[in-house]
């Protein structure tokens, strides 16, 4: 794994994640963090191949996948299935942390009659974009416990994967025998015209962009245009490219020495005043004051600071 960025969110231009894996040759990630308000890294939305299973370890927060908000306290576990559309959340200008691990789900698939029998089940069921662990249960507190042993095997292949499989067969038998959290699912065409808005976005972040155009690159009305992306993101497509473009500037802040003219024009504001002012409401600092306590943290504990980048 690249030290440089661990804890980032790291984005395609289309919205998938690209998962930076703790190994290059197992593809795996696993890390400690921590979602706190105004911070930079959550509400991001993003989407990838991997399955990703979070366990609160103190405080509270929550997810949203495919716009349903799962509220997660201490000792709760979320499962989150691949290619579903999601992000964390603060809750209440509270802190909460939390152990994540994302994972193809390919490390477990060592037969084909596993993968139809064990992994298909779970991966090819559109019913299933998240499974809920809460309360205080056999399943919520052997995922949880099985979770916390993670960090200690960040490194370790065998360990990881044996673990991976336990965490499996709970899944597999709560997914059979409980309800699943999501039970109103929006329809693949809907998802569809949603990433390719996201892509849109992405690619055209630095113009002059209008809600007409949109609409019109996921191929539908304004009106359903709105309510997609209140659905699946719970703000404005306006709002939306806002902190795209505000995530921008932040990691101009962090990597550049670029004045703040220079990076609002390179993030499709039109001017300084202007883009300090959408970032700070974003993020709760100026674009001077960000970049001044970026600079500040050791190069040591870089690593422990999660941010996000769109690529």
């Amino acid at each position: 794994m690249k030290k440089e960025v661990m804890g980032l969110i790291v984005k395609r231009e289309d919205g998938s994640e690209i998962v930076n894996y703790d190994d290059e040759s197992f593809p795996s990630y696993i890390y400690e963090g921590w979602v706190a308000p105004k911070c930079t890294w959550a509400n991001v939305p993003h989407f990838h191949s991997d399955v990703e299973i979070v366990s609160v370890t103190s405080g509270k927060m929550a997810y949203s996948v495919d716009g349903r908000t799962i509220m997660l306290h201490e000792g709760d576990t979320i499962f989150v299935n691949a290619n579903h559309i999601h992000y964390s959340m603060c809750i209440d200008d509270t802190v909460a942390k939390y152990v994540i691990f994302i994972a193809d789900p390919s490390i477990l698939n060592s037969s084909v009659a596993v993968e139809m029998k064990a992994l298909m089940p779970i991966l090819s069921n559109p019913d299933i974009s998240c499974i809920r662990f809460r309360d205080l249960n056999e399943r919520t507190e052997s995922i949880y416990n099985l979770m916390m042993k993670l960090p200690d095997v960040r490194h370790d292949p065998f360990q990881i994967t044996k673990i991976f499989f336990e965490i499996w067969e709970i899944l597999l038998f709560q997914s059979k025998t409980y309800g699943i959290v999501d039970t109103e699912v929006m329809s693949d065409t809907h998802m569809h015209s949603f990433k390719q808005m996201m892509y849109f976005i992405a690619q055209n972040y630095k113009e002059p962009i209008s809600l007409d155009q949109i609409a019109e690159s996921g191929n539908i009305s304004k009106s359903m245009c709105n309510k997609l992306f209140n659905q699946y993101v719970g703000e404005s497509p306006v709002n939306y490219l806002l902190h795209l473009r505000s995530r921008k500037v932040a990691e101009y802040l962090r990597s550049t020495q670029s004045s703040l003219s220079d990076i609002a024009a390179l993030t499709g504001f039109n001017g300084v005043s202007y883009m300090s002012e959408t970032f700070k409401k974003m993020f709760g600092q100026s674009p001077r004051e960000y970049r001044k306590t970026w600079l500040s943290v050791p190069e040591t504990t870089g690593q422990n600071v999660p941010v996000e980048l769109d690529k």
